[in-house]
């Protein structure tokens, strides 16, 4: 599976935001390269918990932009987060379960996980507080 190679498509705009949306990127391909390359079980275990961790911290601080300038979709925005720490924490669990195989299935749930969001929910959000900041 080839790199998520940031650029102007995955941007929303807000400078903050996009700054931890390239971290995100990075860390999908550590993983995408650890499983490729076929590191061990407890590394691929700890870049998948760096990824979940690092992306409950920016959701959290997407809340926090979208509280303090008055978006409107903010309740439906954090339920979307809700439900995608969730998938993630269920497929870490299938991972975890499996003794650290990562499947190309996995990697792929994982780039659109974290692309679909970005170019749906947050661009939306992006061009509001883009106006707002």
């Amino acid at each position: 599976m080839k790199d998520l190679a940031w650029g102007e498509l995955l941007s929303v705009g807000v400078d903050e935001i996009d700054d931890d949306h390239r971290k995100l990127v990075d860390l999908f391909n550590i993983l995408n390269h650890s499983v490729t390359e076929g590191d061990g079980q407890q590394y691929l275990e700890a870049v998948l918990e760096e990824l979940i961790n690092c992306t409950v911290w920016h959701f959290s601080h997407e809340e926090r932009l979208m509280m303090k300038y008055g978006y409107g979709a903010y309740e439906e925005h954090k339920a979307v987060h809700k439900e995608l720490i969730k998938s993630a924490r269920a497929l870490q669990q299938k991972i975890i379960k499996e003794g650290g195989l990562v499947s190309s299935e996995d990697i792929e749930f994982l780039e659109h996980w974290l692309t679909e969001h970005i170019l749906t929910a947050d661009m939306k959000m992006g061009d509001y507080l883009a106006m707002q900041m």
